[in-house]
């Protein structure tokens, strides 16, 4: 299934490829993506919304199709910002209007995969992002994240970012093929370990996980309280990386939070369980339109 996104947005973090799907004059729904995927791992469950919404994708700075350089900011407190400025960008800030007779600009549906959670969560928290419902998918979002191989990467990146080439290709393959409970197709494997190989993509890769520690959820963590708005959280049943005890605990600390379970799928339900993850946000997103 192809994938392609074709408009540039210059951020605060360098270029992020974005692309809109359905009817552009209809409810705006922003997909986030975690790591170490990208928008692609939406691509079907995109195309679904598109019949009933106006969709949006896209990969963070330094992930998928986006600018990945050296030196470059990519932490999670980054991703927030981007997120922020890009709202902005397509005219969903959900303003007030400005007195003068035009229209408030509307607050988007979001939902947020891995650490995409952290990244909606930060935004609307600490930037003041407004949402008319949120949808957090396995999320990065309590202490403690990171598996013991995250951990490992994350502490010695400037020794793995001199792997040879085909070992650290390996590597990543097995590392986000882990992330799938039935495992993943072949060529869906390919595309997403695609962007961290070549001379831009390794140190990428390594340079993500290095900048991405706990504090940024440590900050908001005790702020989901706070939460005033629909919120759903979806969890695969059989996730490896981040356990469904997390999203029992996670419901639990937003106020009417609802919890939908996916049996069968691991830490990747948009390819695991793509027709009952879509379900789910399609009877949760129209509940909020009634």
């Amino acid at each position: 299934m192809t994938w392609d996104l074709d408009r540039t947005f210059h951020s605060s973090s360098g270029a992020v490829r974005w692309a809109e799907l359905g009817d552009p004059d209809a409810p705006p729904v922003v997909l986030l993506h975690g790591t170490p995927f990208s928008s692609y791992v939406w691509r079907g469950v995109a195309r679904a919304l598109a019949d009933r919404y106006r969709v949006l994708v896209w990969d963070m700075p330094g992930y998928g199709a986006s600018e990945q350089r050296a030196g470059q900011d990519v932490s999670l407190a980054a991703q927030a910002a981007v997120f922020t400025e890009l709202l902005t960008h397509w005219g969903l800030a959900g303003g007030e209007g400005d007195g003068a007779g035009a229209a408030p600009s509307p607050a988007p549906y979001v939902v947020a995969h891995d650490f995409g959670g952290c990244v909606a969560l930060r935004a609307h928290l600490l930037h003041g992002a407004a949402y008319r419902a949120l949808a957090l998918v396995d999320a990065v979002a309590l202490a403690p994240w990171g598996t013991p191989t995250y951990r490992l990467l994350g502490e010695n990146a400037a020794v793995f970012e001199q792997l040879p080439p085909a070992l650290h290709r390996a590597m990543v393959r097995e590392y986000v093929a882990s992330a799938s409970a039935p495992g993943l197709r072949p060529d869906v494997l390919d595309r997403l370990v695609a962007p961290w190989c070549g001379a831009a993509g390794q140190p990428a890769f390594y340079r993500q996980i290095a900048q991405n520690d706990q504090r940024f959820t440590d900050e908001i963590q005790g702020r989901y309280g706070e939460l005033r708005l629909p919120v759903l959280v979806c969890w695969g049943a059989d996730d490896a990386w981040l356990p469904v005890t997390k999203g029992h605990e996670l419901a639990a600390l937003v106020p009417g939070a609802r919890l939908r379970l996916i049996e069968g799928a691991g830490h990747l339900v948009q390819e695991d369980a793509p027709a009952e993850l879509t379900a789910a946000l399609t009877g949760f997103l129209r509940d909020q339109d009634a």
